[in-house]
């Protein structure tokens, strides 16, 4: 939702007052966690102002229908930690390894 209304510029308020929903009801729903929490009715009123107003929300693995560029959080893999540096020709590591 931040996303959202920050390709809008608008703030929370311009937000609530677009979807028809009170303020705090939109600072609740930005701050659930992971998915948006809150009543079904609410929340079709959030996207229909976001839809409105010429913003595409993207479900979780859902293409995009709309054209041109956009953010999305890439697949998650797996974390590759960097291999320790090597050591110099004849030095001994802190393990007593060379």
């Amino acid at each position: 939702m931040r996303a959202g209304r920050a390709l809008l510029g608008i703030d929370q308020q311009t937000l609530a007052d677009r979807a028809g929903v009170s303020l705090p009801t939109i600072q609740r729903m930005e701050a659930s966690d992971g998915n948006v929490r809150g009543v079904v009715d609410t929340l079709t009123k959030v996207m229909a102002a976001f839809e409105a107003a010429g913003i595409e929300l993207i479900g979780e693995n859902m293409p995009s229908v709309g054209q041109g560029r956009g953010v999305r959080f890439k697949e998650r893999q797996p974390a590759k930690l960097p291999a320790p540096p090597s050591q110099p020709h004849g030095k001994k590591s802190p393990l007593g390894r060379s």
